[in-house]
Formats: structure tokens, C-alpha cells, sequence
């Protein structure tokens, strides 16, 4: 257990809120959601896996049963590999949300061996980003229309070790392979689209914010073996993570970056143990974080489709729907 780990002190309500958390079926996403459904609002799990959704939520419900002010709680599907997916959870979303205060994206794979989606994305970027990136632009006439909201990125210090992103070779198609610094890129990607999106967000009640969540106890270690060196995981498991953070600690500044006051307008920013902390410098290059912008939202499918702009009708447009890369 990591002593020095940051706390969210805040202990503002989320009466009348709805919520969406990705990937919230575990580990630091189960631990939002629960603190979410503690503080009183609507949660809505984002989950791949229903099964493991459903019994998370259900677990969620048995622990705030019978605490006054709770909250509810309640599953979607959502893979964040398949932009067919995306799409479909998100007009659900719109179909059965009429706001969305806060959406944390924070599903994600790390070290994954050499995947390609059925949308032809490197799995890494794939999940980390381009899903989520869909799943935001989606909902953001939404989220703008809902008034004060937040966008919270789950990110990592991992985005670091990225030297830059390769829009020549996205995809690993080009490059020997490997899942530690592919895993890197796609998290300077969540750190580079958070920036953006907050310059883009200017003037609006929306705000966003990208993190760090720490060393983290969970199931990251799953695929160590394959790609670090047999023996990894029972490593991460028996030994490192008695000295790493816990997930409900690990949660504490997707928290904290999603409901405190003192943060509310502090758009754009990189968080670590609930405080502002230093990021990789290529968030301040505007070129470079419009490049990716257009460049995800072209890879993506979205046309000449503006979600900053676009009309809120709670109805997807046709060609987005439709749209198979």
C-alpha cells in the first residue's frame, strides 16, 4: 500500500448528476463509480465485459445499500476496440441520458501483445484512444448541453516515454513492435487530446483534465508475461503490489480532478496525487495537438462532422453511423 498517495478531500455532492465511467467494471473504475454513487449521482458503467459489469454493479449497490443520499447505478455495453461499438453505446447513451455532467474515460490495456482491430487500429491505440476519442466526440453535444461538466482522462506517466507521435506509422505497421512504448504513445495521445479539447471547449462550461493514477494494483499485469518476461505478472502480484497503490487509491485523482470545486475551471491540465502536476512539453506545440486532432477524427470516421458545433438531436448522424473503415 502506497502511504504517500493523494486524497480527494472534497466532499461535494453529485445529487442530480449523471456520470459515465468507462471500464468501470474493476479496479480504479469500480472505485470512481462507487465514490460517484456514494456522492448521489446517476452512474453509468461502461463495460466490454457484461458479466463483469453486472456483478460490479451489482457489488457497487450492496455497498451503498441503505446509505442516505446514495445514488444508482447501471451498466452499458461498450469495447472500446470495435468503433461499431462505440457508436452503438453511444446512442444509447443519448437515447436514455438527457445530461451527462462527468464522463470519465477510463478504461484502457497495457503491454498488450501485437493486436489489430477490426477497424485496422494497433490495440493500444485503439482502446486508449481512438475509442474514447469517438465515444467523447460523440457525446459532447450532449455533455456541452448539460452545462457545468467534466471530461476526465485517465492517463499515465508512461506518456513520457513517447518521443512523439508517429503519424506515419499510427499502427505499428512499419516499426518492430513493442507493447512498452506503443502502450507510451497512446497515453501522450490521452495527454495531447485532453489539452486540445480543452482549447476547443473554450467558452463553454465544459472542462477536462488528464492523470496519472499511479502504480496501480490490478489486472495491467495480465499480459506481462507474454510481453515483458515470464514471471512478470506473479512479480506485479505477489510482490510489487503490496507496495503500489491500492485501486481505491488509485481513484483518488479521476476523483478528484471529477468532482472538486478548487478544480472546476482548471481546464487542460495534467493531474498526479491530486495536484496539478508537469507533462510532456508537446502539449503546448497548438500545431501538433490540431494535427491529431483532425488526423483522430478522420481515422475515426467522423467527416466534417463538428461535435463542438453540431445541434444536439439526441440522433447520430447517418453517415457516422454508417461509416466502416
Amino acid at each position: 500500500m502506497w502511504l504517500l498517495s493523494g486524497r480527494c478531500r472534497s466532499r461535494a455532492r453529485l445529487d442530480g448528476k449523471t456520470a459515465v465511467v468507462t471500464g468501470a467494471n474493476c479496479g480504479v473504475g469500480k472505485e470512481t463509480a462507487l465514490d460517484f454513487v456514494r456522492r448521489g449521482a446517476r452512474v453509468i458503467m461502461a463495460c466490454r465485459d457484461m458479466k463483469k459489469a453486472e456483478d460490479a454493479a451489482a457489488d457497487i449497490r450492496l455497498q451503498t445499500k441503505g446509505s442516505e443520499g446514495a445514488g444508482m447505478v447501471e451498466v452499458v455495453q461498450l469495447d472500446l476496440a470495435s468503433l461499431a461499438s462505440v457508436r452503438k453505446c453511444a446512442q444509447h447513451l443519448l437515447d436514455t441520458q438527457t445530461r451527462i455532467h462527468i464522463l470519465v474515460n477510463n478504461a484502457g490495456v497495457c503491454f498488450y501483445p501485437k493486436a489489430v482491430t477490426e477497424d485496422g487500429f494497433e490495440m493500444h491505440m485503439a482502446v486508449n484512444h481512438f475509442g474514447h476519442f469517438l465515444l467523447t466526440c460523440l457525446l459532447l453535444p450532449r455533455i456541452i448541453r448539460s452545462g457545468t461538466a467534466r471530461i476526465v482522462i485517465v492517463a499515465s506517466s508512461f506518456h513520457y516515454v513517447a518521443k512523439r507521435i508517429h503519424f506515419e506509422d499510427l499502427h505499428w505497421e512499419k516499426r518492430q513492435y513493442s507493447a512498452f512504448k506503443s502502450f507510451a504513445e497512446s497515453k501522450l495521445a490521452n495527454v495531447l487530446i485532453s489539452a486540445e479539447l480543452a482549447r476547443r471547449l473554450k467558452g463553454t462550461q465544459v472542462s477536462t483534465y488528464s492523470l496519472h493514477p499511479g502504480l496501480v494494483a490490478s489486472e495491467a499485469a495480465r499480459y506481462m508475461d507474454t510481453t515483458w518476461f515470464r514471471g512478470a505478472q506473479w512479480f506485479h502480484d505477489k510482490v510489487l503490489a503490496r507496495f503500489i497503490k491500492t485501486p481505491e487509491q488509485g481513484a483518488q485523482t479521476s476523483i478528484h480532478c471529477a468532482v472538486c470545486e478548487e478544480t472546476a475551471y482548471d481546464t487542460g491540465l495534467y493531474y498526479r496525487d491530486c495536484k496539478i502536476s508537469s507533462c510532456k512539453s508537446l502539449v503546448n506545440d497548438t500545431v501538433l495537438l490540431q494535427k491529431f486532432w483532425e488526423e483522430s477524427a478522420h481515422l475515426v470516421g467522423l467527416g466534417d462532422w463538428n461535435p463542438f458545433t453540431a445541434e444536439d438531436t439526441g440522433i447520430l448522424p447517418q453517415e457516422i453511423i454508417t461509416v466502416r473503415l
